[in-house]
């Protein structure tokens, strides 16, 4: 199989600005499809598992019709059974598969949690690395239709608390083909979490099969004003801000977009916030013990004396998902916020 080949490209290609892209534009949504078809094509110890995975819907897109070209036995729908069915998922990877199980909403994770945080992410730890879990697990987050408190928590932050975890975030359609064929051909679990906000984003995308190296960041904005660390969603987010804060404030903000969580490219992040002495966070989860949390005490460890502001952080306010849309647009942040928030740091009320 040509994984150890794509694997090998990403370690040596060097994918910041400006960046290779193919001559078609694919949605987000199309992207994960595909990249789901090439590594099932190529590789029959891959196949797909979870609730609704040959719906008519196919997830949102990302798995339609792939039951029809690889039959129920390698796209199989399941019963509303998580732990069990997650249990089934690492057993058949433990035993030489390359299972991708589909979690719809991330809520329903939890329901699995022993069999992902006792069982998955130990074993290589307990037979002392000859034992493998190359599983790959895809769950999604973000607002819906009012999906409120129990159908649209963004629960990343808990997956990055255990040891022997990947945890993947892709913001753009080219990054997710690239680090979802890294997660499939990886020895270890991966969580590889989506946003169903960027499921309709476009960009051009090699038609290829290509991987992006996890653990890489990637610089998506070059500025010396002010340091801008987005995950998933807020990217777009944070370069709807950027282009304001540059057109109408003369403000120049570097966005760099970490496209993996565990590991985390300390070395990009710091880098950037040596040079513009200022960073925020911007990030789906919640703001208490969450990821931005864990970012900012890196930097304070690692480069407090290049800070000229305090970090500040943009995250879900510590309440429950409301489901109402008026409070939704109160809940959620975006790039109004983002605006707000540096020019406070820059002109230096932020105290």
């Amino acid at each position: 199989m040509p994984w150890t080949k794509l694997q090998a490209d990403a370690i040596h290609r060097d994918d910041s600005l400006p960046r290779r892209r193919g001559d078609r534009p694919l949605t987000y949504r199309e992207a994960i499809r595909e990249a789901q078809d090439q590594a099932m094509n190529i590789d029959p110890r891959v196949f797909i598992m979870g609730e609704g995975v040959d719906d008519p819907g196919g997830i949102f897109g990302t798995t339609l019709n792939l039951d029809k070209t690889y039959g129920h036995g390698r796209v199989m729908d399941l019963p509303l059974a998580e732990n069990g069915f997650t249990g089934i998922a690492i057993g058949a990877a433990i035993a030489g598969m390359k299972p991708i199980l589909v979690h719809m909403r991330m809520d329903f994770l939890l329901l699995s949690m022993d069999q992902i945080v006792n069982h998955a992410s130990k074993w290589r730890y307990m037979f002392g690395g000859r034992q493998t879990v190359p599983i790959t697990i895809r769950s999604i987050i973000g607002r819906g239709w009012g999906s409120a408190a129990q159908h649209s928590q963004s629960l990343h932050g808990l997956f990055t608390h255990i040891p022997g975890l990947k945890v993947v975030m892709p913001s753009s359609a080219y990054d997710v083909k690239g680090l979802l064929l890294a997660s499939i051909a990886d020895e270890d679990p991966v969580m590889f979490i989506e946003h169903r906000w960027l499921y309709d984003q476009a960009e051009n995308v090699p038609e290829n099969m290509y991987t992006i190296g996890i653990g890489k960041g990637r610089v998506v904005r070059k500025g010396t004003d002010m340091t801008i660390l987005a995950i998933s969603h807020m990217v777009p987010e944070a370069l709807r801000a950027a282009k304001i804060l540059e057109e109408e404030h003369g403000i120049g903000c570097e966005i760099i977009d970490p496209r993996t969580l565990r590991p985390l490219d300390e070395k990009i992040i710091l880098k950037s916030v040596k040079k513009t002495g200022r960073l925020l966070i911007a990030d789906y989860g919640w703001n208490t013990g969450g990821v931005a949390a864990q970012i900012a005490s890196i930097i304070a460890e690692k480069a407090f004396n290049d800070l000229n502001a305090p970090i500040r952080r943009i995250c879900l306010p510590d309440a429950p998902t409301p489901g109402a849309p008026v409070l939704e647009e109160a809940f959620y942040p975006g790039a109004e916020d983002i605006i707000r928030l540096v020019r406070r740091m820059l002109k230096g009320q932020d105290r």
